[in-house]
């Protein structure tokens, strides 16, 4: 216990150490001559453009808005995305006349870029909310889905056949063995998800939006607000670890028979 206990200090003084080099090397790199502080701002003044956004907002919009809007479309597509994806992916595990109906298009879209269709998603629904999560829970859908389908894939079939041998019907079968089996590899599926729509964000802010911790990083790239462009991202750098580590106390707490035989 205490052997693991050192471990766990040193890894976390290692990732401490990690970030106190990156920041010296940042505070070193700006103090070069002749680097313009459009190209790398300081630490100082990227902390300055922070607490005038905290208390000024950008663009005439708070930065809890900014935050609030993004996340609202970001939660709000996962949300749809783990309620379509899910069901769809086990039961396309399951029965492989299913699988061949769904499988094909989501393996047909899922390496598009976002960009390549986001302009048809703003022909056929506007330039409101529903292209932007429409967009965010296509890029989230495909995770979830191909690791619910491999969950289902990868569960020893001896499991199944002795349930079944028992008078288990396919409801037993399902809620009892195949969603407890496949649950530890759903939850990594959604973590998964979470990331690439939170990559997605930008773009889904990019066109015909006003607000958005996304559209505020493209917003100061057009005036070369370097300072602005790095609140924004160590914003969604710091709430995407937050989200994620959210994700693995959930999965602690509800998954707590993974890695158990």
């Amino acid at each position: 216990m205490n052997q693991q206990k050192m471990h766990t200090r040193l890894e976390r003084a290692l990732t401490v150490g990690t970030w106190l080099i990156i920041l010296l090397v940042w505070v070193l790199a700006t103090q070069a001559e002749g680097l313009s502080s459009h190209i790398l701002p300081s630490p100082q003044e990227v902390w300055s453009a922070f607490i005038q956004i905290l208390n000024e907002g950008y663009n005439r919009i708070s930065l809890w808005q900014h935050l609030g809007d993004s996340f609202r479309r970001l939660f709000g597509s996962l949300f749809l995305a783990v309620l379509t994806a899910i069901p769809l992916g086990l039961l396309s595990g399951f029965f492989p006349k299913f699988r061949a109906i769904i499988d094909s298009i989501v393996q047909f879209y899922r390496p598009i870029p976002p960009l390549a269709y986001y302009a048809l998603l703003i022909l056929w629904m506007g330039i409101e909310d529903g292209s932007k999560i429409t967009l965010l829970f296509l890029a989230a859908f495909a995770p979830i889905y191909i690791a619910c389908v491999s969950a289902v894939s990868s569960i020893n079939r001896d499991y199944i056949l002795s349930a079944q041998s028992l008078g288990a019907s396919q409801k037993d079968v399902f809620l009892k063995i195949i969603l407890p089996a496949a649950m530890p590899d759903i939850f990594t599926g959604v973590r998964t998800a979470s990331g690439f729509a939170y990559t997605t964000l930008v773009a889904a802010e990019m066109t015909a939006a006003t607000s958005g911790i996304g559209w505020m990083v493209i917003d100061a790239s057009r005036y070369l607000k370097s300072d602005v462009m790095f609140v924004g991202i160590i914003l969604m750098g710091l709430t995407g670890i937050a989200m994620d580590g959210m994700f693995i106390l959930l999965e602690r707490k509800f998954i707590f028979w993974k890695g158990k035989e």
